[in-house]
Parts: structure tokens; sequence; C-alpha cells
């Protein structure tokens, strides 16, 4: 019976009137005790939740699953983003630039191994790298402004665009394996110590350890995004009780970014597809199997579906619920353009 009150029973055999002040007493200062710790867990918590919301957050989250999801859920190449691709465009422009600047500096300089070839053909990569992103961006902006096109042309476009993936699929991976040997080449004659290549080259060599540095990072970049996404970001929310990784749950789209998401009735049969004005088409699906991954059932004849920009496709009713929760895909995370 004792377990039933919350203090003691000799307070009420003994019918002291000091017996329970001293159980207040008690609490109080346990609460003392602990209010110096709910401030820094709160402001953690907000810290928490800030950096959850953030889109550097949602971006590298994006960047994860396109790595290591499966291949049908993958969604749009997060890359090809505008805004990463301005990012590259920067990084290349500031390496060339500085690359330039430094030679130009450092023409007396006489370093032992041949320090300015590395930074020429650097250079020359960069350069490279400048004109298939260039590419990209010509590529994904016709793609762009061929969704609406006109279906006689539609083969012969997509046969365009396949050869056109192909041939930049191969120049980088060219150039990806160029940088990796210029990487290799780079460190043996840097960091040779048999040599006092510092003392006769120094604004050389800071250029090259500092490029080398670069590119360190940058191999590193997919073992950073792990270590943080499935070692510190699940460590962080146990201790705080918050799961970072729902961040996004309290961000609903719109329904006018709702409505403007391309919708069709779903036809099971390869017909030709034709836009209206309002956004209703009939849309072409070889494939047998589709199924909405939000109710799980399979796509019947004459039902509104509904593409988000991603490429995922699911029942008009079950996402539109969807977005008006989260406004990102079920499937690939990627958030709807505010």
């Amino acid at each position: 019976m004792n377990t039933r009150y919350p203090f003691p029973m000799n307070s009420i055999c003994g019918s002291s009137p000091a017996a329970s002040p001293s159980g207040e007493e008690r609490g109080t200062v346990s609460l003392r005790n602990r209010s110096p710790r709910t401030p820094t867990s709160s402001l953690l918590v907000r810290t928490a939740m800030r950096i959850s919301r953030a889109r550097w957050f949602t971006f590298l989250r994006r960047v994860f699953h396109y790595q290591n999801g499966s291949r049908s859920n993958l969604g749009s190449n997060p890359f090809n983003s505008s805004t990463w691709m301005m990012l590259e465009f920067v990084a290349l422009v500031i390496q060339i630039s500085i690359t330039m600047f430094t030679l130009a500096l450092s023409k007396a300089e006489k370093p032992v191994w041949p320090v300015r070839i590395w930074i020429i053909g650097y250079n020359i990569g960069c350069v490279l790298n400048l004109l298939l992103l260039y590419g990209r961006y010509r590529q994904i902006n016709t793609i762009q402004g061929d969704v609406f096109g006109l279906p006689d042309l539609e083969q012969q476009r997509g046969s365009e665009e396949s050869r056109c993936s192909i041939l930049m699929h191969k120049c980088r991976t060219s150039l990806e394996l160029f940088f990796a040997i210029w990487f290799v080449m780079g460190n043996v004659w840097i960091f040779d110590s048999r040599f006092g290549s510092y003392r006769r080259a120094p604004k050389l060599h800071v250029l090259c350890i500092s490029l080398l540095a670069w590119n360190a990072l940058s191999y590193s970049f997919p073992f950073l995004l792990f270590l943080l996404l499935c070692c510190c970001v699940p460590l962080i929310s146990t201790v705080l009780g918050y799961n970072m990784n729902m961040g996004s749950a309290e961000r609903g789209a719109s329904d006018d970014q709702i409505s403007s998401l391309p919708s069709w009735r779903f036809k099971a049969v390869d017909t030709s597809s034709e836009f209206r004005n309002n956004g209703d088409c009939n849309s072409a699906i070889a494939s047998e199997d589709l199924e909405c991954c939000i109710c799980l059932a399979k796509y019947k004849d004459k039902e509104e579906v509904r593409k988000l920009p991603c490429s995922h496709m699911f029942h008009l009713k079950c996402v539109d619920q969807w977005l008006r929760i989260i406004s990102c895909c079920p499937l690939c995370k990627q958030e709807l353009e505010r």
C-alpha cells in the first residue's frame, strides 16, 4: 500500500507537521538542482531543429540517398541542381584565378620537381571541368524546355539526349581519372622529403599543398557524409531525444505549390500523351507493376496521378495529402521548390 502515496507513511503515523514541509523542501531542492540543465538542453534541441530544417542539411540527405539508395528510388540527381552547379562554377573559377596569379608571382622560384607542369595540368583540368559544367547546364535546360514538346519528336530528342548523356559521362569519367592520377603525382612531387622544395619555391609549394588538400577533402566527401548522417546525427538524436531526420515534418506545401505540379489520368497501355492547360493528361506507362508507395495500391485505369519534380509518381489524392504535411517526396526526400 505504501506505493500509492508520494510521501512516506511515517509522516502520517507520527502526525508531525514538520514532516510534510521537509518533503516539499527536498522537492524544491531537487528542482533547483535540475533547473540549470533545462535551458541548455532546450537550446541544444532548438539548434538541432534549425540544423535539421536547413536546406544544406536536406541537400546532404538527398546526396547520401542518391549515392546509396536503390536505383528505382533515386529520383533526380542533386548535383544537377542550379545551386550546386553555381557552387561548382565559383570553386573552379577561384582555383583557376589563384593558380594563374601564383604562377605570375613565382617566376623567379626554381623548384626541384616540375611543379609548374603539375599546376598547369591541374589548371587545364579545371578549364575542361568548366566546359563539362556548361554542357551539363545546357543539357538540363534542354530537357526541361522539351517536356511539353510534340509527340512525333520525342523519340528523336530522346536518342539525342541519350547520346549527349553517354558522351558527357565518358568525358567526366576521363577527367576524374586524370585528376586521380594527377593527385598521386602531386603528392609524390610535393611531399618528397629528400629535396628541400619548400625553400626553393615556397609560393608554389603552398599553392600545391592547398590544391592537394582541396582534392583530398573532395575525395573524402562520401566518407565524411556517411560519418555525419550515419554516426553523428543518430547519436545527437538519441542524446537530445529529437529525430533530426524528421526536420522537414512541419514544412507543408501550399495549395498553389501542389496544384502547379503536373497531373494526368493513368492508362495501363501505351498511348500518346497530350497535355492540357489544366494539368490533366493521358499518360503512357509501359510498366505493368507500378504502384503508389503511399497507399501501396496498384494504379488503375483512369485514376488521377501526380508527378513530383524528382520524377516519382503517386496517386493524386495520396500525394496531395502527403505534401500538405511534408513538402518532400516520400521516396527520395527531395523538397519542393519554394
